[in-house]
């Protein structure tokens, strides 16, 4: 297939620029030739390449340039050319090889360097282009710590941290003073589970977690079991939601924290925030976090109608800047915490460190924006992934959805294909970004814990693939991959001897495979 005809190729940032005839070609060095009039055999041009390859231009010719970086080649003549500046070129100042090779190597180059269609928006999401306007100013010029109080470079960049932390808190719902900055949401979850027990662990020591929660709690919990508390993992039913009078039960006496997450990174699945606050509200002295990474700026959230005492957000799932994101920590009724980070005492004394006010200021404008455009975002997402799941659907069998397509947020569709490996369909779909649910690690080939606690068996959990549509997910790219999935999944079915047998009828559970 033509690269033209993919649709995340066209926008490759690939670039091919023409040999400028106006350029003199310099001589090339004496140390480099034994006569200028003598031809250069093969063998010699590959040995000077090699030679001039650790040579900089300044080495070489008498000439200063602000943009120095330059393509060198050395032809037939024993002559240098300078051709076309590469300003995006890694070290800008190294020579590369003889001119036989150029055309070879970028016609390789236009073959295999493209951008995939980017199908992973649970992972992260582009940065929105006025997102990026909002910041440069304080990447350049407004350049002031915004703890300095004293001058004009300060005041500036409080003020514009100040007016980010104000859209932070009305995209949740929040007081501006209840925002804590973090670097994201991994350390804010690492915070609020672990500052709030400590905190109060003399009288309570017990947490009541999930068994599909994002690892980064999952670990923290263990960590303060390894200190002496007790973790409740409570299990989910097959499409992932909680069973309330469950929760309820678990609650006792010393219970200091419920953690559960409100959209699921894997499968989407959206959990009753509003009744699971309610429950937890009547048990006083029992507080509820909650990891909303997945769902600010995608579902509704209001802290105080879900009655939410801590909530983690990460910057870069909302299409802002990395390292960036914050905490909200109730102050009325007062939620308090021993703090993970010691230093200057910013934010409230619970997060010290320098406020980094680029990212601050990216990370509230992508509030603001998502706060705007959360509805138009939702229907856009929604239409497309109905699409993509119908087309998908419609032309192969033996498809299972993982989590539900009602309690669901509709831009992570989590699909399994049963009779082949999620791996070696990621393999074959090398022109999509896609993550497998079955989350291997080059050390472990464990199926994913979350499809595992659906009820779902090894190979489904095996066989599953994340499908992460956003903002700027278009139709034809949906299209596009909806018809590459269905080719693949058909090939591969074809050489799998297991879809084989299901096609002639066998059932492979009665089948006992220890006796084959």
């Amino acid at each position: 297939m033509s690269t033209s005809k993919i649709p995340g190729l066209m926008r490759s940032s690939l670039r091919i620029t023409a040999h400028s005839p106006s350029k003199r070609p310099l001589p090339l060095p004496a140390r480099f030739v034994t006569s200028t009039s003598q031809s250069v055999s093969r063998t010699n041009k590959a040995e000077m390449a090699e030679v001039v390859d650790q040579v900089r231009p300044s080495d070489l010719f008498n000439h200063q340039s602000s943009s120095s970086s330059s393509t060198q080649f050395i032809n037939p003549q024993a002559t240098i050319n300078i051709i076309d500046p590469i300003a995006h070129h890694p070290d800008p100042l190294l020579v590369t090889p003889v001119p036989e090779l150029r055309e070879t190597t970028n016609t390789k180059k236009q073959e295999k360097i493209g951008r995939p269609i980017y199908l992973d928006m649970q992972a992260t999401t582009p940065l929105d282009p006025r997102v990026l306007d909002a910041m440069m100013p304080y990447m350049t010029n407004q350049y002031g710590n915004p703890h300095s109080k004293t001058h004009a470079y300060g005041w500036e960049t409080e003020k514009a941290v100040e007016t980010a932390r104000s859209h932070v808190a009305n995209l949740i719902g929040a007081s501006t003073k209840d925002i804590i900055f973090t670097s994201g949401a991994t350390e804010t979850n690492n915070m609020s589970i672990k500052g709030v027990s400590r905190f109060y662990k003399e009288r309570r020591r017990h947490i009541i977690t999930t068994q599909t929660e994002h690892k980064c709690v999952l670990d923290s919990c263990r960590v303060l079991q390894d200190e002496g508390f007790d973790v409740t993992y409570l299990p989910v039913k097959r499409n992932g939601l909680i069973d309330l009078q469950q929760l309820e039960a678990s609650i006792r006496p010393d219970t200091v924290l419920v953690s559960i997450m409100a959209v699921n990174n894997e499968i989407g699945i959206i959990q009753p925030m509003k009744e699971i606050g309610a429950i937890i509200r009547r048990h006083k002295g029992v507080f509820f976090h909650t990891d909303a990474a997945q769902a600010i700026g995608k579902i509704p959230i209001d802290v105080e109608e879900m009655q939410i005492d801590l909530l983690s957000m990460s910057s870069h799932k909302i299409y802002g800047p990395k390292g960036i994101g914050a905490a909200y920590v109730r102050r009325r009724p007062r939620v308090r915490l021993e703090p993970i980070m010691n230093g200057g005492g910013q934010e409230r004394g619970l997060r010290s460190g320098t406020v980094p006010a680029p990212l601050v200021v990216g990370f509230g404008e992508a509030c603001r924006l998502a706060k705007l455009e959360i509805q138009n975002d939702h229907e856009h997402v929604s239409r497309l992934s109905q699409r993509l799941n119908d087309k998908i659907t419609q032309s192969c069998t033996h498809i299972v959805r993982n989590g539900d397509g009602v309690f669901g947020y509709p831009g992570c569709l989590n699909l399994s294909f049963e009779y082949i490996e999620g791996e070696s369909l990621l393999m074959a779909l090398k022109d999509v970004a896609l993550s497998s649910g079955s989350a291997c690690t080059s050390a472990s080939l464990e199926p994913s814990y979350v499809l595992r606690a659906l009820g779902a068996s090894d190979e489904n959990a095996h066989s599953s693939l994340r499908f992460g549509i956003g903002r700027f997910t278009t139709e034809q790219e949906v299209d596009y991959v909806a018809d590459k999935i269905v080719d693949v999944v058909t090939r591969l079915r074809e050489l799998s001897p297991l879809w084989e047998m299901v096609q002639e009828g066998i059932d492979l559970k009665s089948i006992n495979w220890s006796q084959h």
